[in-house]
C-alpha cells in the first residue's frame, strides 16, 4: 500500500495490522518502559487508524508515515496525560518525611486538641435547635437574649436549649478541659 494506495477498509484492517504491528510496538516501546501501556499504546494506535482511515490522502505521503503519525500523537497525547497525572500527584502527595522529633510535637498537638475535637463532635450531634443557641451564645459571644432574638424564639426557649445543649455536652466530655478556652466556659456554664 505504499506509493499512493489507499489505507485499508475494514476487510482489509486485519493484513494491514499484521504487517504493521510490530514495527508500531517497537516505535512505542522505545517511548514508554510499561509493557502494559506499551500494548495499550499500540491498541489505541490501531483504533485511531480505524477511525481516522477516511483521512488518510495518498499523495500527501506512505500510509507508513501516516501510521507513524498516528502513533506519535497517540504516544504525545499518553505522555501529556501521564504529565498531568504526576503533577497531580507531586502536588498532592508533596509532603516531606518527618523526622522522630516532628512526630512527637505533632502527637503532643493533637493531644492537646483532642478535648477540642470531641467537642466539635459533640456539637455536631446536637439537635439543630440546641446546636444554634450554643453557636450563638459561644462562639458568637451573644447573649442568651440577643440569641433568641436572632432565632426568633423566646428568652425561655433559648434558655432551655441552652441549658440541654450544656448538659449533652457535659456528658460527652471525658477529660477536663483548660478554662481559657472561652467555648468550653460557656458549655460548662461559666460564663
Amino acid at each position: 500500500m505504499d506509493g499512493g494506495e489507499r489505507i485499508p477498509l475494514l476487510a482489509e484492517f486485519e493484513e494491514f495490522y499484521r504487517r504493521h504491528v510490530d514495527a508500531v510496538t517497537r516505535f512505542v516501546a522505545r517511548r514508554v518502559d510499561d509493557p502494559h501501556t506499551a500494548a495499550d499504546l499500540t491498541a489505541e494506535i490501531f483504533l485511531a487508524v480505524l477511525d481516522s482511515a477516511h483521512t488518510y490522502r495518498p499523495g500527501l505521503g506512505s500510509e507508513t508515515a501516516w501510521l507513524y503519525g498516528i502513533a506519535r500523537n497517540v504516544v504525545s497525547s499518553e505522555r501529556r496525560r501521564a504529565a498531568r497525572e504526576a503533577e497531580r500527584d507531586r502536588r498532592f502527595s508533596g509532603r516531606r518525611l518527618l523526622e522522630p522529633d516532628d512526630i512527637v510535637r505533632l502527637e503532643d498537638k493533637l493531644d492537646a486538641e483532642s478535648p477540642g475535637r470531641r467537642l466539635l463532635a459533640a456539637l455536631a450531634r446536637l439537635p439543630e435547635g440546641e446546636r444554634a443557641v450554643i453557636e450563638l451564645v459561644a462562639v458568637d459571644q451573644l447573649t442568651v437574649t440577643e440569641a433568641a432574638a436572632a432565632l426568633g424564639i423566646r428568652q425561655v426557649t433559648a434558655r432551655v436549649r441552652l441549658h440541654r445543649a450544656r448538659k449533652a455536652l457535659r456528658a460527652e466530655a471525658e477529660e477536663p478541659v483548660a478554662p481559657e478556652t472561652s467555648v468550653l466556659y460557656v458549655v460548662r456554664g461559666e460564663a
